[in-house]
C-alpha cells in the first residue's frame, strides 16, 4: 500500500512540474534570440571611412562595392573593380612573395636588401619602388632610393630628421611601404574609374 502511494505521489509531482518547464523554455530562446539579432545588427550598422588598406583583397573590394552602392551619384558605367583587384594583387605579391635578405643601418636611415620570389613579385616590386618613393616624400620628407642587381633589390631610405632615424630602420621593408594614408584613397580612384595618378603617385 505504501508503495502506490509513493508512486502515485511521484507521478503527481511529475504532472505539476513539467508544465513549469515548458512554460519557461520558450521565454529564453526568443531573449537569447533578439541578444544575438541586435548584436549583428550593431555589428553591421558600423560606418566610415575606407579602412582596408589592401592585402586582403576580397574584403576589400567587398568594402568598396557596401560604399559605392550607398552613394546614389554612383557612376557604374565607369567602376573598375578589376583594376582595384590588378593592384591588390600586385599588393599581395610585395607584401607575402618577397624575401627581406637583409635590414642594415646606414647614416641618417637604412638599407634594405629584398628578392622577389615570384615573376608577378619581381615586376609588382618594380612598379612599387618606381611609384612609392614620391608619395614618400611628400608624405614624410624621407628619401628612398632602389637599384636591382641580379635579380635583387637595394633600397636605401634616409632622412634629415635625426629623430626619424629610429623609426624608418624599425620600419624595414613592408613598414616603408605601408606608411601613410595615401593607400585607400587610391584603391577609391582606381575603383570609381578615375586615373590615382593624377593626383598621387602610388
Amino acid at each position: 500500500m505504501i508503495d502506490k502511494i509513493i508512486l502515485f505521489g511521484l507521478a503527481f509531482i511529475s504532472l505539476l512540474t513539467t508544465p513549469v518547464i515548458a512554460e519557461t523554455q520558450p521565454e529564453l530562446f526568443p531573449q537569447h534570440h533578439a541578444k544575438s539579432q541586435h548584436s549583428l545588427l550593431k555589428q553591421q550598422s558600423t560606418s566610415g571611412g575606407l579602412t582596408e588598406s589592401g592585402t586582403d583583397l576580397f574584403a576589400t573590394i567587398q568594402e568598396v562595392i557596401k560604399k559605392l552602392s550607398e552613394d546614389p551619384e554612383t557612376d557604374w558605367s565607369k567602376v573598375n573593380l578589376e583594376a582595384l583587384r590588378d593592384h591588390l594583387r600586385d599588393m599581395f605579391e610585395f607584401s607575402y612573395n618577397v624575401d627581406v635578405i637583409s635590414q642594415n643601418p646606414i647614416q641618417n636611415g637604412v638599407s634594405i636588401l629584398v628578392k622577389p620570389l615570384t615573376s608577378r613579385a619581381e615586376h609588382a616590386l618594380d612598379k612599387v619602388l618606381n611609384a612609392h618613393p614620391a608619395m614618400l616624400k611628400m608624405e614624410t620628407g624621407w628619401d628612398m632610393q632602389s637599384s636591382k642587381t641580379d635579380g635583387q633589390y637595394t633600397i636605401t631610405v634616409t632622412t634629415t630628421k635625426p629623430t626619424e632615424v629610429d623609426k624608418i630602420r624599425g620600419l624595414g621593408y613592408i613598414g616603408v611601404l605601408a606608411i601613410g594614408n595615401h593607400h585607400q584613397p587610391h584603391h577609391w580612384a582606381m575603383a570609381t574609374g578615375r586615373n590615382p595618378h593624377h593626383a598621387m603617385h602610388h
